[in-house]
């Protein structure tokens, strides 16, 4: 098959080797298009055709692609060392990019352990908290509560803290399985909630998991601040917050928020955490946006009462081998650098205001959307069949996947990774890179209305509705 037709080849279709899709996509799904160079907002496939990044890949290139000051530094210090391992040798790089973290965010974050991304962080945070009960003599604390729906990583060891049913019923059995309460969505409520009245009562039931658990032996509650793909963008309640702070101190339990897409800056602060001030937690994961897609890299940040009774135990009983790598650092640092520079935590707020008013000006021209939510440049869209009884399209029809099949026919990049197979609805993630100009996002909403415009019309074809 030639290089020109190469686009049309399916999944499963190459004898030897081949994509990574073809572990990771159904035999015969549509291959898709080969990238061949990106810059800015922009990726290129090997024909030519370009496509307007709208969700920063998989939430990752904060700063956009082919940054020239992160690419020097890359180079720079490729030349002087790309691995040394931190055991044996301490690396400048590392010292910088933790005191540079640590500064962005802020009183109660005071050290950094850095490792390879956002599933490594979010066990090293869980490890970590282990650690120190143990350490102060509280053994018994093995338990960590998370939220249904949620997703926090790939690794078995995440999955174990992840509300997603369908990924559970494949590798649960391999996990022990921990205690969830549910997430305050927002959209679909229960009957005879409103939305604050919901959210007090998932709080509520945080604290009921604790009592009937036994509340000496949990550890921790994990939570995404602000949902990913799990829920679409929820952004809870400052009241909310407070609730779940005031629980997990009463009971003596580490709150851990799962930044991984929503630190770096993404939400119009470093941290989303810094929303609510007064209900901070006790440790924060970040990735992503952390090294924005030029480096594999995520960090868990801890105060110094944490660490320092781990170190004074004698060290923190984990690590990966490419931990505090020199190179990923250096990477890292180039692009705080450029965050900083570019005052792009104050244009993520500031842009991110702009595309959630287009978003819902188009919302309001589309029978497809029937919600926009989110904060900063975290936002997204849920899709239904039908806008004024909240109804879903058919699970079995896919929507946010076909959705990003006419995107990429549009020229625009759409991430989608279905949670818990559509159960709680059919959400797309809106986050573009935080370097945006107000004519990409004009583009990208144009485009985005454009795809949901031609799914609309294959939805009347089928006879969906």
């Amino acid at each position: 098959m030639s290089q020109h037709t190469s686009a049309a080849r399916t999944v499963g279709d190459t004898p030897k080797g081949g994509s990574v899709l073809g572990f990771y996509a159904p035999k015969g799904t549509p291959r898709p298009p080969q990238v061949a160079h990106a810059a800015g907002v922009y990726l290129w496939d090997v024909h030519g055709k370009r496509y307007l990044d709208a969700t920063s890949g998989a939430v990752v290139t904060n700063i956009g692609h082919g940054n020239p000051q992160v690419l020097q530094a890359m180079q720079e210090q490729a030349r002087k060392v790309t691995f040394a391992y931190p055991r044996f040798f301490e690396s400048e790089l590392s010292i910088r990019l933790s005191d540079k973290v640590c500064e962005l965010a802020g009183e109660g974050f005071d050290r950094a352990f850095f490792v390879s991304g956002g599933s490594e962080a979010n066990e090293s945070a869980i490890k970590l908290a282990r650690q120190y009960a143990v350490v102060s003599g509280q053994a018994s604390r093995v338990k960590v509560i998370s939220r249904n729906p949620s997703y926090h990583g790939a690794t078995l060891g995440a999955l174990a803290v992840t509300g997603d049913s369908s990924t559970l019923a494949l590798y649960g059995p391999m996990v022990k399985t921990l205690p969830k309460v549910a997430a305050p969505l927002s959209y679909r409520l229960p009957e005879g909630h409103s939305v604050e009245s919901f959210e007090e009562a998932c709080a509520a039931k945080l604290e009921t998991i604790i009592l009937s658990e036994g509340p000496a032996s949990v550890l921790a509650f994990i939570m995404e601040p602000i949902g990913g793909l799990s829920t679409g963008g929820v952004v809870s309640s400052p009241r909310y917050f407070q609730s779940v702070r005031k629980i997990c101190d009463h009971h003596g339990v580490l709150l851990i928020f799962d930044e991984i897409m929503s630190g770096a800056g993404r939400t119009g602060e470093f941290l989303s955490a810094h929303h609510w001030a007064d209900s901070r937690p006790d440790l924060v994961t970040l990735a992503k946006g952390l090294a924005a897609g030029y480096t594999p890299l995520g960090a868990v940040l801890a105060p110094n009462h944490i660490v320092d009774a781990i170190a004074g135990s004698g060290g923190f009983v984990h690590g990966h081998t490419y931990f505090t790598n020199p190179l990923s650092c250096a990477v890292a640092n180039a692009v705080l650098d450029e965050v900083t520079r570019l005052n792009l935590v104050e244009q993520a707020r500031d842009n991110g205001c702009y595309l959630e008013n287009k978003l819902r000006a188009m919302a309001e021209r589309s029978a497809l959307v029937g919600d926009v939510r989110g904060k900063g440049l975290l936002l997204a869209i849920e899709l239904v069949g039908d806008k004024e009884s909240k109804k879903q399209l058919p699970v079995s029809f896919n929507a946010p996947a076909r959705l990003t099949a006419h995107g990429l026919k549009r020229g625009i990049a759409l991430y989608n990774r279905r949670a818990n197979k559509g159960e709680f609805g059919d959400f797309q993630m809106i986050t573009p890179p935080l370097t945006s100009t107000r004519a990409e996002l004009d583009e990208l909403v144009e485009l985005l209305e454009q795809s949901l415009s031609d799914l609309q019309a294959e939805i009347h074809s089928v006879g969906l509705i």
